[in-house]
């Protein structure tokens, strides 16, 4: 470093020199802050010893500053422009395949060679607030080795970062100001057209404010008033942008209004950091975000707290700027903090459709087995025509779609008339529970005994749910598929399969001769991603006002008259969901086994009511000349298989949920403690439910 500041310029804008001094201080791994830590008090140390380097290396740095453009450094590093998701993805995955121009006139590109690894940020924020404190009171101190010294000084450095500043905070008023009056936004809250805008408001307070402090620099004015107006018409922003957050719950969002409302919440929160640092008057609240402990860490115990504050606050902002810096090409950090919104909209819907999959009494357990039941009728032809479908010896691809078809249309048959595929649950009721224990945990961030017991309820009643469910579906699809292999064999003189093709079938569910549970756990992947593209559509439904827009379609209003057409539109809004999901899920199915096939991977799916199905089909075609042992692996494989399904679906769908609403759970031995306890207590109510008239009687002792 000594050899670095020997060679220092100061009249010298280049930033090698820099570039090189910031390398000294750079660990090999980000991670190795002890590193960091003494090269820096290292090099305060040096300057301390060297009043002359000091003085050199203050009027190189100011030097620098005074030369450099910083508006977009302040205005643009860390904000979303105001492109859009998807034009914003594209150019940060175009960005990191070849970087863009760079011009070192302005101070942000200065950035990318003095950060140039992506992780410096870490050893930045690694070094003690006050050990760079300190280094920066070294070199802001450092007398001149003489006096008359004409090149540039700190104070006209510090002019030029001031109306950096000072742009920089009109700038993001404006574009506070035009995505506040974007029309989806105001599609999204129409009372803001009710009002006076609190966006276009703050636009005007800000540049009352800027016209203010420009006076003031002038000497046209001795004083001028601190920046509270222009706050509150901030505040009222950040309402705005909550009461759409909150509303979205219930009436949906998209990628582009969850982008910009992201967008202005950074803008408003780059504001008010900016007006802290510029204010004169020491009358503004604390800088927002600002880690008070920070405060702890300055070695100014002497300082008076305004200006504490303010060096606190500087620093924070510029370690915040170098992260922005280090990430800004980051095509995870994007998704992750647009789609954490749209995935809350997602699962909050198929929470809501999951409280129609969970059964609380017997009556309500057996309207779940009736549904469920004649799904099974369903899923049998299905099975049937599959098979048939196979005999038509098509290319690979045209069979693909015939599968497809056949799944699809099925499944959305299944949906019309209101009957259930257990399957289909896991995905919908690990939502429910995610937003349950959301609720938990916004009643006071802990998980009391009170809780488990709530909790133990609800997972007991969506486990009851389940099985009666599959056990529904198993009920009809078995002997249907019987009966309707039985009655093939009647009407055409021979059986539905050969006995290659039963034994096949039946051998496809062995438990380890197979790859049956690896399909099945497919297949759990897949109605995982039926129920997420359920909730999709369910919040675009929402979102777009579906009914509406079907109601101005003028041909089906001559056909079906406004009366009829009202109610469609109402039904295509309240099953756009579900029939996109299940259509979806028949697509998956009816793919995977020729996709596989064309790439030569084991690629099938095994889901539970179909292979009970072929175990049927198999059985007749083998004329009932089923060994016990053989009989009873297959039995065994479904078992397994409706496991997997269930397992793989419920576990990844309640993880996405947890993951969309921030909570984590950490009281499993509490849960299973609590079901235990349920157990034991009712054990026949654990497995069928209690009755209706019992949840109906009012508990003695409870008022």
């Amino acid at each position: 470093m000594l050899d670095i500041l020997e060679r220092l310029d100061p009249d010298s804008d280049r930033i090698d020199l820099l570039v090189d001094l910031v390398d000294k201080l750079r660990p090999r791994r980000a991670h190795d802050l002890a590193y960091a830590r003494a090269q820096v008090r290292t090099l305060t140390q040096l300057l301390k010893g060297d009043p002359v380097h000091a003085w050199a290396l203050r009027r190189y740095i100011t030097t620098l500053l005074e030369t450099r453009r910083h508006t977009s450094l302040y205005s643009d590093v860390g904000i979303l422009s105001n492109d859009g998701f998807f034009t914003e993805l594209k150019k940060r995955i175009a960005y990191r395949i070849l970087p863009p121009a760079l011009d070192e006139i302005y101070l942000s590109d200065t950035l990318d060679r003095l950060l140039c690894r992506e992780d410096d940020y870490v050893w930045i924020r690694g070094v003690p607030n006050a050990d760079w404190l300190a280094l920066f009171d070294t070199v802001s101190n450092a007398p001149p080795p003489h006096s008359g010294e004409t090149k540039p000084t700190p104070d006209r450095a510090r002019h030029v970062t001031l109306l950096g500043l000072l742009d920089a905070i009109r700038t993001l008023s404006c574009r506070v100001c035009a995505l506040g009056l974007e029309p989806k936004l105001i599609h999204a809250h129409m009372e803001i057209e009710e009002v006076d805008s609190p966006f276009l408001m703050q636009n005007i307070e800000a540049n009352n404010y800027l016209d203010q402090y420009n006076r003031l620099l002038s000497g046209e004015a001795e004083r001028m008033d601190d920046a509270r107006h222009l706050l509150v018409m901030l505040d009222q922003c950040e309402e705005v942008v909550l009461k759409v957050r909150r509303r979205a719950l219930a009436a949906g969002t998209s990628v582009s209004l969850t982008y910009l409302l992201l967008a202005i919440t950074q803008s408003v929160d780059r504001l008010r950091k900016l007006l802290f640092l510029v204010d004169t008057s020491g009358a503004l609240p604390g800088a927002p975000t600002l880690d008070l402990k920070a405060l702890a860490d300055e070695a100014t115990a002497t300082a008076e707290a305004p200006t504490a504050l303010r060096r606190a606050a500087a620093l924070d902002l510029a370690q915040e700027l170098a992260e922005a810096h280090n990430t800004k090409y980051q095509v995870r950090g994007l998704v992750r903090d647009n789609v954490d919104l749209l995935a809350r909209n997602v699962t909050e819907n198929a929470s809501r459709t999951g409280e129609h999959y969970i059964a609380e009494h017997r009556g309500a357990l057996r309207e779940m087995f009736n549904a469920a039941a004649g799904a099974g009728f369903i899923i049998s032809a299905m099975a049937i025509i599959k098979i048939l479908l196979s005999y038509l010896q098509r290319a690979p691809l045209i069979e693909a779609g015939l599968y497809s078809l056949n799944y699809a249309l099925g499944f959305m048959l299944v949906h019309v008339l209101h009957f259930t595929i257990a399957t289909k649950q896991p995905a919908m009721t690990a939502a429910r529970i995610a937003a349950a224990l959301h609720e938990s945990d916004q009643k006071g961030g802990r998980y009391r005994q009170a809780d488990a017991d709530s909790m133990a309820a609800l997972v007991n009643n969506v486990f009851r749910t389940q099985l009666v469910a599959v056990l529904g579906n198993l009920a009809t699809v078995i002997p249907i598929s019987f009966l309707l292999a039985l009655g093939y064999w009647y009407l055409t003189g021979h059986h539905l399969v050969n006995v290659f093709k039963a034994r096949h079938l039946i051998e496809d569910s062995h438990p380890w001769h197979s790859l049956a549970l690896l399909h099945a756990a497919i297949a759990g992947v897949w109605l995982f991603v039926s129920g997420l593209v359920s909730g999709y559509y369910d919040n675009k439904a929402l979102y777009t006002r579906m009914a509406r827009r079907v109601e101005q379609l003028h041909l089906l209003r001559r056909l079906l008259g406004k009366e009829r057409l009202a109610r469609f539109g109402r039904y295509v809004e309240d099953n756009l969901g579900g029939l996109m999901g299940n259509a979806v899920f028949g697509v998956l199915m009816g793919v995977t086994g020729t996709v596989g096939f064309l790439l030569g991977l084991p690629l099938d799916i095994r889901h539970v009511t179909f292979s009970s199905a072929y175990l049927a089909i198999g059985f007749v075609g083998l004329d009932y000349n089923l060994g016990w042992e053989q009989a009873g692996m297959a039995v065994l494989g479904i078992a397994l298989i409706g496991t997997v399904n269930l397992l793989v679906s419920f576990g990844l769908a309640l993880w996405v949920a947890l993951r969309a609403r921030k909570i984590r759970f950490y009281h499993g031995f509490k849960l299973l403690r609590a079901l235990g306890r349920r157990l034991r207590a009712a054990p026949i109510d654990f497995f069928i439910g209690p009755r209706a008239d019992f949840l109906s009687e009012p508990k003695r002792g409870i008022e």
